[in-house]
């Protein structure tokens, strides 16, 4: 498969690239963001195509093409990937956002009340532009949110490793990346957002692109919290010297367990063994 980052068709490209890439015509894009909980960015334009990654409320997107269909080709700003998402799911960049969502989900209410009827659950991760305060909730565009369950931009977590464990019990999800469903380096790539750590999507990026590669043998001595263990096609966190957290199609959800126990279960399914261990 060609590079999931780079916004490039034999038919159309990003203007930025030309001279770089040939394409029948270059366009510049238009920025947009994502205004539903969760948008699917697909490899091709059909509902059925491979899910690729999604993308969260409030998530900056440039649109290259609008089609008949109600699809559009788009690249996501905060990992750079490319594909269809619907076009129902954008709307207009019109203010960017102050805050996060904090909590693993919260409800978008009609008004500042918890006794109306929700319009919608954001995930963690999700991004809202405030534009006033009614009690204990934040007013934004779309409605009301708990105030409680939203941290400004610049406020980042302090221990990613305990982000990614708030997912447990989340069913696993391939490309997924919220508190419906999330893979193994949506994970990873949610954790370290919160934290204010730049990650990219797969772990075939992943593995080459996250920290520094350290020492380790088969005893798997010497790991600490936060240190990335990776197999081919998988990744998880380490929590303490001995446990990791990841979300895995074994249990098919988000789970912590002991790293050895993973690791004698991968290689008896002819899975593979862990290839590297990294550090931030």
């Amino acid at each position: 498969m060609s590079d999931p980052r780079r916004p490039a068709r034999p038919d159309l490209a990003a203007a930025h690239l030309k001279g770089q890439v040939e394409a029948a015509r270059f366009v510049t894009g238009t920025p947009m963001r994502v205004r539903v909980p969760v948008a699917s960015l697909r490899r091709e334009p059909r509902p059925d195509a491979p899910l690729d990654t999604e993308a969260l409320f409030g998530e900056a997107v440039t649109v290259y093409e609008t089609d008949s269909e109600g699809w559009s080709w788009v690249q996501l700003h905060d990992d750079s990937y490319v594909g269809y998402v619907p076009t129902e799911a954008l709307g207009p960049d019109k203010a960017a956002p102050t805050h996060r969502i904090d909590a693993l989900r919260t409800f978008v209410y009609p008004g500042p009340s918890i006794k109306e009827p929700p319009r919608a659950a954001l995930s963690l991760g999700s991004t809202i532009a405030v534009h006033g305060e009614e009690g204990k909730f934040f007013k934004i565009a779309d409605g009301f949110i708990f105030a409680m369950h939203t941290k400004p931009l610049d406020e980042t977590e302090k221990d990613y490793a305990e982000t990614a464990k708030r997912f447990e019990g989340i069913p696993y999800l391939w490309g997924g990346k919220s508190s419906l469903g999330i893979d193994c380096s949506g994970l990873v790539q949610t954790a370290l957002k919160a934290a204010g750590i730049a990650c990219p999507r797969d772990t075939s990026m992943q593995v080459n692109e996250l920290g520094s590669p350290i020492e380790w043998d088969d005893r798997l001595l010497g790991l600490q919290r936060g240190d990335f263990v990776f197999w081919k096609g998988h990744v998880g966190i380490m929590l303490d010297p001995e446990n990791l957290v990841h979300a895995n199609g074994h249990f098919m959800e988000v789970v912590s367990e002991p790293l050895r126990m993973a690791r004698d279960r991968t290689l008896a399914k002819g899975s593979g063994p862990i290839v590297m261990i990294r550090r931030l």
